[in-house]
């Protein structure tokens, strides 16, 4: 099958080029091939390829600096994703496309599931949610998976800054009131790829909006804590970890506090299970790409 991927360096893309290349005939585009907010490029691209899937991995993801630069951070997780459905559902195509649980406010006290009403806090899940938004109203053959706390061994995330850190320094400070999964990049390429293969073995599920987050639930300072006894594990070095609030932890975005996605409707529906974050964690450290 002909699948395009659009984003190449990021954690997800990475994971998804290693997994869906074995298989496929897999075409990957990123800024230096297309600018996401170049809309006629775009278009363009997706008609001379012509792919028989279109999975879109690439997002403007910096958080913070998204609240100084709207108008580039709903160009490419707003529109594009909207121009992709179009496209792909000009070709009669399904689109795979990722958001977030930065869409809800973070006010819940449970687990949020696919039918809570979104209430984003800034500029990063206002321009996510605009992107399901824009998919939704195509109205094509699609797949809205909403991860969170995204990791890998690539790029920059917590899981690598905290390896730095933690081996810098004898003391860290880290958020404990935040509230999440933390999800390895390659646990989202995996349960992709099985979304794909169900598809393509004509048994999907039904297409629509999905949380996909690993299993279980801790804080930043729970994930900073698993990291260091890693490390440990390994022999180096630790620093001393203290639990703080957010609010002793200012940025120009602000995060919401929980941000734990219910993943049943996934499960039910196509039968899908991301595995749980500690394990996500382990199989992450002990498979180095």
């Amino acid at each position: 099958m002909k699948i395009l991927l659009l984003g190449q360096h990021g954690q997800v893309s990475r994971e998804l080029q290693l997994l869906l290349s074995k298989e496929h005939e897999l075409i990957v585009l990123g800024r230096e091939q297309v600018d996401l907010a170049d809309t006629g490029r775009l278009r363009e691209a997706v008609r001379h390829l012509r792919p028989e899937l279109i999975v879109n991995a690439a997002a403007h993801t910096a958080v913070d600096a998204a609240e100084s630069e709207p108008e580039a951070a709903f160009a490419i997780n707003a529109i594009a994703p909207g121009v992709l459905a179009e496209e792909a559902a000009r070709l009669d195509v399904p689109l795979i496309h990722y958001s977030t649980d930065y869409v809800f406010d973070g006010s819940k006290l449970g687990a949020y599931d696919e039918d809570d009403a979104p209430n984003p806090l800034g500029v990063y899940g206002s321009s996510k949610l605009a992107g399901e938004h824009a998919i939704v109203a195509v109205d094509g053959k699609h797949l809205i998976l909403r991860t969170s706390w995204v990791y890998s061994l690539y790029g920059r995330n917590f899981l690598l800054t905290m390896q730095r850190l933690l081996q810098e320094r004898e003391q860290l400070s880290v958020v404990a009131d935040q509230i999440g999964a933390p999800t390895w990049a390659g646990s989202i390429a995996a349960a992709t790829e099985q979304l794909v293969q169900r598809w393509q073995g004509g048994q999907p599920g039904a297409w629509g909006l999905y949380h996909f987050t690993a299993q279980g639930e801790t804080s930043w300072f729970g994930f900073a804590e698993a990291i260091a006894a890693q490390l440990l594990t390994q022999g180096k070095p630790a620093a001393r970890l203290t639990p703080i609030a957010t609010r002793e932890y200012p940025t120009p975005a602000q995060r919401p506090l929980n941000s734990r996605l219910d993943c049943s409707r996934l499960e039910r529906d196509w039968g899908v299970r991301l595995p749980d974050w500690q394990d996500g964690l382990l199989e992450c450290l002990s498979n180095p790409r």
